[in-house]
């Protein structure tokens, strides 16, 4: 067993090189052909023209009519290219890039004079603090809600809570944030909550507790209008996960015997029927560390991940683009192999390398 999982993750990891290279190259390839490179932004801030020539530029041609690079200095432009890296073709740009990232050197972002693992780490408090909460919340109440759904299948509080988690999906979580600040945060009815960031201004004045009281409470909206769409998908799949499980003839033969439902339900029922949801925990909890909601960012004034690679795309800062692009493609494959063997686990009647992958 031991000599076939080592084989299996040996495997994996193998596969993962060219997924990675997959990856990297087709955004590489895309990149080439999109304008208002790096070389352009900059010249026409140099020429003073502002986001409004930007916006401009983006709309035109690139090559070398592009507009962010007429009245320029030829000079001045080779100088700026050079600075860029742009003097070297697109191939040997591409496997400069392939070897920093072999030594794990996400290089350094055009615009920001840091290097992309200090962006990255000093982003993630706010993405941390969203994803996390998140997270935490919606496997604490959704698991539960959807074990008891399942148990009163059919029964008005099956139906009055279904009703209510759909209603909660099926608002965006940017349209509940606005609402809750305008109702909770000063708009045009209650002022209770902060209306951005994750600490107040005299936060380092605050005592231990203080501090902890000030953080939960700039948590709450934004964790509130992140958290409520997710409720109903894990809901659903808890609930149907043990409706199914139920209905199998192994729980027939344990009442049978004489086992109470409670017996039945939590010896029997209750690790077969969350197979789904604990193998999608590696997924989730890691993914928690790096995911983040540009509208909710946007919102609440959270500067994290998300607003990040917005604003890396917009500009063009193809380091940061790159670099995060590649560190999170390597983290979700891996999450993918903690999650098979998380799956291999948890059920022993699964084989490595049988069927399609676990």
């Amino acid at each position: 067993m031991q000599g076939q999982m080592w084989s299996y993750i040996i495997k994996r990891m193998l596969l993962m090189i060219p997924t990675l290279l997959g990856v990297l190259t087709l955004t590489f390839a895309v990149v080439q052909f999109v304008p208002g490179g790096p070389v352009e932004q900059l010249m026409l801030e140099l020429k003073g023209k502002g986001d409004a020539a930007v916006s401009g530029a983006e709309s035109s041609g690139g090559g070398s009519n592009y507009r962010g690079r007429q009245g320029v200095d030829a000079e001045r432009l080779a100088e700026v290219k050079v600075l860029y890296g742009f003097d070297k073709p697109p191939v040997e740009r591409y496997f400069m890039m392939l070897k920093r990232f072999a030594q794990f050197d996400l290089g350094e972002s055009y615009y920001q004079h840091q290097s992309v693992w200090q962006l990255v780490v000093s982003k993630l408090p706010v993405s941390i603090s969203i994803g996390l909460w998140t997270f935490f919340l919606t496997y604490l109440v959704s698991i539960p809600l959807g074990i008891a759904k399942a148990v009163r299948d059919g029964s008005r509080f099956d139906a009055i809570t279904s009703t209510m988690i759909l209603v909660g999906y099926a608002i965006p979580g940017f349209v509940l944030g606005v609402l809750l600040l305008v109702i909770f945060g000063g708009g045009s009815f209650l002022q209770i909550f902060p209306l951005r960031g994750l600490t107040s201004d005299n936060w380092s004045e605050l005592s231990m507790m203080g501090k902890v009281m000030d953080y939960l409470w700039h948590l709450v909206l934004p964790i509130t209008a992140s958290v409520l769409g997710s409720f109903a998908v894990i809901t659903m799949l808890t609930k149907n996960s043990f409706l199914e499980e139920i209905r199998k003839q192994y729980v027939l033969t344990a009442r049978a015997k004489g086992l109470t439902e409670k017996q039945v339900l939590w010896k029997h029922v209750f690790r077969n029927a969350l197979l789904p949801l604990v193998t999608g925990f590696p997924a989730a909890f890691i993914g928690a560390f790096f995911t983040g909601s540009l509208l909710i960012e946007t919102l609440f004034s959270l500067d994290g991940l998300g607003l990040l690679s917005y604003e890396s795309v917009m500009r063009r800062d193809y380091p940061v683009v790159f670099g995060t692009l590649y560190l999170f493609t390597l983290i979700g494959l891996f999450t993918k192999l903690i999650s098979d063997l998380c799956y291999v686990y948890i059920d022993p009647r699964i084989q490595f390398g049988a069927g399609g992958g676990s």
